[in-house]
Parts: C-alpha cells; structure tokens; sequence
C-alpha cells in the first residue's frame, strides 16, 4: 500500500531559522521575566535533540512535515522528532539556532546553537548509507568554528568567559547500535563483542569532551541512552509479547550508560575545573514504562504515530497516520518518545523531580 504525505518544508522555530525571539514561550522552569540562567545553550547530538538540522542535510529521516510538531507551541513541524518538544526544550535554557541554516552573524549565536542531526552517530560510518548526516566529530569541529565566531566578534577573553559559563548538552549514540551494529553489512558484530562496541564508543566520546575543554566548554551534560529495545519498532521486529522489551538491546545499553558514567567520573578527576554531568535516560525512561499508569499514561508498545502492527512498519508519514491523543502515549513514533515524556525526562535532568537520574549532581546545582 502506498502512503502520499502531503510536504510542508516549514523552517523550525527556534533552530534552523535562527531567531530567538521567534521561539516559543519559555519553559515552566524558567518565568518569562526571569534572566537568562546561562549565557548560552549548544547541543550535539542525534534525533534525540535534532532541531531540524536535518532539513537541510538532504536526510532519509524527515520530521518537517505534520502531524510532527501538531502539538509544539506554533502546532507546526519544526524538525523535532515529536509531537511537540524535545527534552532540551524543557529546560528552562534559550531555544537556540540550528547549525544548518544558521545567520552569519556571531551576534545571533551569543545565545547558542544546535548542531545535532538526525542520524548522527560516534562512529564516522554509521548512517551514510541513509543520506546526509553531521557526525559527533562534525559537530564538535562546527562547535569549535562557532566559538572562534563568538571570541572575534566578542574579544578572546570575554568570548571565553561565555562558552566555559555556557551549558553544552551531549545526547548520542543510538544510532551506533541502530544503523551500525545491529544492522550493518559489514557485519561489525564479527569484530567487536559488544563490550569492546561500547568501549570503542565511550572512547571516542571521551576524547570529544576533552577536544571541547581544550576549547574553553566547562559545563557539559552527558546523555545516556534510553531503552531502545523497548522502542515499539523493535518490540514488533522482534516478535515480543506486549510488555517485553528486547533484552538483548537494552542489556547494550545499560553497559553502555554505566561505562559512560564511569568515563564522567574519570574526566571530573582529569579536568579539575570542569562540571561535567552524566544523566542516565534509561532509568528514567524505564520509571516511565514500569509505571505508566503512575504518570498519566495508558498506551506503551504502540506508537501514537504510523503504520502496522504496533504502528511500527512504518515510520509517521501523514497526520491519518497518527492517534488523536499523543499525550497517554509514551511512544511518539517508532523510535522516538511523545512530548509529554520528554517533559518528565526533562523535570529529572533539572532537578531530579520524579527521580534522580544526573551524576555528580543536576542541572540546576550545576548552574
């Protein structure tokens, strides 16, 4: 059967347009009248944070077009891989320009920018199979382009002062296991056991952090990865019973998160004058899942938005395809939570409100 969506290239609010006074009203963190509680906000990452960038990159993933955003301030598409917000957006922080499609000016990027693409990944080769994309090293080198921007246009010292007050968010890595280990024809599995994947990616992470404190960034947060056997798409491809995650998937990614968190502690000790956090997104997410009920929610193996059984064939490609109520849904699309889970994620990174998840400390106490 075939499916025809009716395309809408609207420019995010917020991201690729690049206005901040075009984004929408400030998180319930942060009043409107409030000061700014950081100088600025820049974000690396995959779909998880994805602003839009991905418009731009000629890539096979596409959230630019209704029913995603139906449910955002402006109830348009705005590249974010939900019904509405991301859990950045949550966090009291600027909304603030994507990378791709970005101003020219330094003046417009004082406040941040977001760099995350969708298929983005640690390991250069994941997702080129599927289009364009910006890998964890692309990012972190248009970071560093953007922080030379700001100290021509701000002076050395005082451009300093603002990137190492300013909060740099990190959230990827599942695209490793998406696009690179589990389905690759290179067959990876064959080479790396998967402690010695997870290594390989925690390396290279870690390096990433440290090319980013050489370039003055002192407060970064550390997303782990949430629970993708549990994603509805690989609930269905794996023939699970409802209720069942993929164990298999999800064991990856515990080992993963604790490595991760044992590298933030190892860079707290390497890196004296740094605050670097590590903020564990499967344990929230599985607080979610294990007590849906608890926070409001009443659907968990099926997607709000797609086609097939448990909506997982295929991905959200027209508002028929999706539910009518987004917010008793845990899951968005195949892979991606709703808004309403993201605002939770988003309370527990902050200040721990439904359980704390953030090691050493929160993104409050870290500001």
């Amino acid at each position: 059967m075939a499916f025809v969506a009716t395309l809408l290239i609207i420019l995010p609010l917020g991201c690729a347009q690049g206005f901040i006074n075009s984004a929408p009203s400030p998180s319930p963190n942060s009043p409107p009248s409030s000061p700014p509680l950081v100088p600025a906000l820049f974000v690396i990452g995959d779909s998880s944070v994805d602003c839009g960038n991905h418009t731009f990159l000629g890539n096979f993933a596409r959230a630019d077009r209704l029913p995603y955003g139906r449910d955002f301030d402006t109830r348009q598409p705005t590249g974010r891989f939900s019904n509405g917000r991301i859990a950045v957006d949550y966090l009291g922080l600027p909304f603030v320009p994507g990378y791709h499609g970005k101003p020219d000016s330094a003046d417009d990027l004082i406040q941040g920018v977001n760099y995350a693409s969708a298929e983005a990944s640690i390991v250069l080769s994941t997702g080129s199979e599927w289009g364009g994309f910006s890998s964890l090293t692309h990012q972190i080198q248009h970071a560093i382009e953007t922080f030379q921007q700001i100290k021509l246009s701000m002076g050395e010292e005082e451009g300093a002062r603002l990137i190492s007050n300013s909060i740099f968010y990190i959230s990827i890595g599942t695209n490793d296991y998406i696009r690179y280990y589990h389905h690759n024809r290179s067959d990876p599995q064959s080479l790396y056991l998967p402690w010695s994947f997870n290594q390989l990616l925690i390396q290279g992470l870690k390096q990433e952090i440290v090319n980013l404190y050489d370039a003055d960034v002192r407060k970064v947060v550390v997303m782990g990865l949430g629970p993708m056997g549990c994603a509805p798409y690989y609930i269905w491809r794996y023939r699970n019973q409802p209720g069942h995650c993929v164990e298999i998937m999800n064991d990856m990614i515990v080992e993963f998160n604790l490595a991760l968190r044992y590298i933030v502690d190892e860079l707290g000790q390497e890196l004296a004058d740094a605050k670097i956090i590590f903020c564990d997104a499967f344990q929230s997410s599985m607080e979610i899942i294990e007590n849906l009920h608890r926070y409001g929610f009443s659907v968990n193996e099926e997607a709000c938005c797609g086609f097939g059984r448990r909506r997982a064939w295929f991905s959200c490609m027209s508002p028929e395809m999706a539910c009518s109520n987004a917010s008793n849904h845990i899951w968005w699309d195949q892979f991606h939570p709703t808004d309403a889970v993201n605002a939770i994620l988003a309370d527990n990174i902050w200040s721990g409100l439904h359980s704390s998840i953030c090691y050493p400390m929160n993104l409050l106490d870290m500001i």
